[in-house]
């Protein structure tokens, strides 16, 4: 019986990284700065957002450079806005994405996003990515009150998809993923291929793949039955 895979999206569905890391360079070099963050060996702190990439990039200035106060506050509207312009340069969908999405479809599964990341901005990336309409959904950091770990953006995505919670799954890459999983009740699936690796198996979610080919058959089998949430 067909059901519901809800996708994270920075670092599941696409690799966006390298634009992330870009985005707070932008800041650093509009003070003077050097690219203070490298969008490979720094790839991992944008994946926990804007603030953290920025005050990494602080912690790595010269000692002879002083911030103003709110420096902050005050780059950080502007990483946000030279992100949303410049959004899909470098990013990129892992590989078997689109596929699998099909294949997901045609099994008769509804589809829909629940990510951290602004609304405005996840549509307009997944826009560009030329998936919006294989999600019945999305809900991003600031449709509702809340966001992820809390289980409500999770349940209202789902809902919003026309599917069942106790018929569903998170994928996703990160710590908060499976928060949000256990909040709501439901299975979690991590990738392999996210910003951690492999590594990311240290988290013991309850399915692990190492790409995108596996989901397919991974949400046959967990979508058949209902989960007690």
């Amino acid at each position: 019986m067909a059901g519901t895979v809800v996708f994270d999206l920075d670092g599941t569905l696409a690799d966006t990284s390298a634009d992330l890391i870009a985005a707070a360079n932008s800041c650093f070099e509009a003070r003077g700065l050097e690219a203070l963050l490298d969008p490979v060996a720094d790839a991992l702190i944008a994946f926990h957002g804007g603030r953290a990439m920025l005050r990494a990039g602080y912690g790595r200035m010269p000692q002879d450079v002083l911030l103003p106060p709110g420096a902050e506050d005050e780059d950080f509207p502007r990483l946000l806005d030279f992100y949303g312009r410049n959004i899909a340069v470098h990013t990129r969908l892992y590989p078997g994405v689109e596929t699998a999405l099909e294949r997901l479809a045609s099994d008769g599964h509804r589809l829909a996003i629940c990510t951290n990341k602004p609304e405005g901005l996840a549509e307009n990336l997944v826009r560009r990515l030329g998936i919006r309409d294989a999600f019945a959904a999305l809900i991003g950091a600031d449709t509702l009150p809340v966001r992820k770990p809390d289980p409500r953006p999770y349940r209202a995505a789902v809902e919003a998809a026309g599917g069942e919670v106790s018929r569903s799954f998170l994928l996703g890459d990160t710590e908060t993923d499976c928060k949000t999983a256990a909040a709501a009740g439901v299975r979690i699936a991590l990738v392999g291929f996210g910003p951690e690796g492999g590594a990311i198996s240290r988290l013991k979610p309850d399915a692990l793949i190492g790409h995108y080919d596996e989901l397919p058959d991974l949400a046959r089998s967990w979508l058949s039955t209902r989960v007690s949430a």
